[in-house]
């Protein structure tokens, strides 16, 4: 369309010329279009032998466009006379002429244009390729590195970026960071299990030899001697507990009955009293054991440390309400609670308050035991002073539905 309306502004100028210039200048303005503008003007004659311009669906639809704008008395030409070129035959009042110029006017961009927008296509395209290539070799490297840290055990120094442009690397780089994260907690936590064993497990050693190398005869040794082995086994079992890992076989746990099984054990002390507000019905997404576990950890931290500044009995609240498909799950006792700063460290592994350190001598294992079960079961923990006195800890679970 761009070619075609300049042939037609050539020929429309030229016909304008042609009527408002006289004979000299018209000789003088034939000569000029014919050596500047390889543009040549002659006399149409009606025996002119004549070929018409148009072989492809281009050059058809470039001669239709140029009829559009020069009217259809125009004649576009590819040879006149046997002498080949482009052809515009027109007319002016009554004497018709031809107007001849370079066909390549009408044909598109070709030759050494072409190969030059396609040269320069290519560049372009090799250019944002290269370009892409390092934005993605790039944090594929830092990748690698920070893989090779991980390796090494430098969970610290394997962080990437999680700003990354590229969506797909970002997500990478978040799971990675997060693995790492994890992997850290992992080591520091055997790191404390190990401190924690060789901790708790030195005293009552060292008593157990102690009373072993100086043993006499009598009730009172036998007694500590078996007190201070039923204490490693204790502990044992909480490092056990603490590094068991996580439970597979979850479903719907009927909340009562494990509680049932769990309060076995203190029915007859009567230093402990126990208050149940469960629906029989209720079930939870849970695994039956590591319930029972949670639970019994529960109820022998508050026989240890919730007692009564009164009377010294220990008074245990347990109670279930059902909200919005969750199950929370409630244990409190009336002792003295803790104080704040110490509330926050609770589930710490390793960590007892000061209540804890003056009446037994556990592993601090029990919280965090509690914690990281309820965790593994998808459920949620947390500890707290209640407003009404003692300390109240706060399970959320899953509500089973068996409809």
């Amino acid at each position: 369309m761009r070619n075609a309306h300049q042939i037609a502004t050539v020929v429309n100028l030229t016909k304008t010329a042609l009527v408002h210039s006289d004979a000299i200048a018209r000789v003088s303005l034939l000569k000029t279009l014919a050596d500047e503008e390889s543009v040549n003007i002659l006399t149409r004659e009606p025996g002119d032998r004549i070929e018409p311009f148009g072989e492809t669906d281009m050059e058809k639809r470039l001669v239709q466009e140029m009829l559009k704008r020069l009217g259809h008395g125009t004649v576009i030409a590819s040879s006149v006379n046997g002498q080949s070129g482009l052809w515009v035959g027109f007319a002016i009042e009554r004497d018709s002429y031809w107007l001849q110029m370079d066909p390549e006017r009408l044909r598109p961009l070709g030759g050494q244009t072409w190969l030059m927008w396609l040269s320069f296509a290519a560049i372009l395209s090799l250019g944002g390729a290269a370009l892409m290539a390092r934005l993605i070799n790039r944090p594929l490297k830092r990748l690698s590195y920070a893989a090779s840290q991980v390796r090494e055990g430098h969970f610290r120094n394997s962080s990437l970026n999680e700003d990354e442009a590229t969506s797909e690397i970002r997500e990478v780089n978040i799971g990675f960071n997060r693995m790492a994260e994890r992997l850290a907690k992992i080591e520091a936590e055997r790191a404390l299990m190990l401190a924690g064993i060789s901790h708790d497990l030195r005293t009552p050693l060292a008593r157990l030899r102690l009373e072993t190398e100086l043993s006499v005869a009598d009730a009172e040794t036998r007694e500590l001697m078996a007190g201070d082995i039923a204490q490693l086994d204790e502990i044992i079992d909480k490092f056990l507990d603490y590094a068991r890992p996580e439970p597979t076989d979850l479903g719907p746990v009927l909340l009562s009955g494990v509680l049932s099984r769990c309060i076995v054990p203190w029915r007859n002390n009567p230093r402990l009293e126990i208050s149940i507000d469960v629906a029989e019905d209720l079930h939870v997404i849970a695994e039956t054991v590591e319930l029972g576990r949670i639970l019994s950890n529960l109820l022998e931290n508050a026989r240890r440390y919730g007692q009564s500044p009164n009377d010294g009995v220990t008074r245990v609240e347990i109670v279930a309400r059902v909200h919005d498909g969750w199950v929370l799950l409630r244990v409190r006792d009336q002792g003295p609670g803790v104080s704040e700063e110490t509330l926050k460290n609770l589930t710490q592994p390793f960590y007892r308050g000061d209540t804890a350190r003056t009446s037994a001598t556990g592993s601090g294992l029990g919280l965090a035991i509690v914690e990281r079960s309820v965790q593994r079961m998808g459920g949620t923990f947390s500890v707290f002073n209640n407003s009404a006195g003692g300390l109240m800890a706060l399970m959320k679970f899953k509500q089973a539905n068996l409809a």
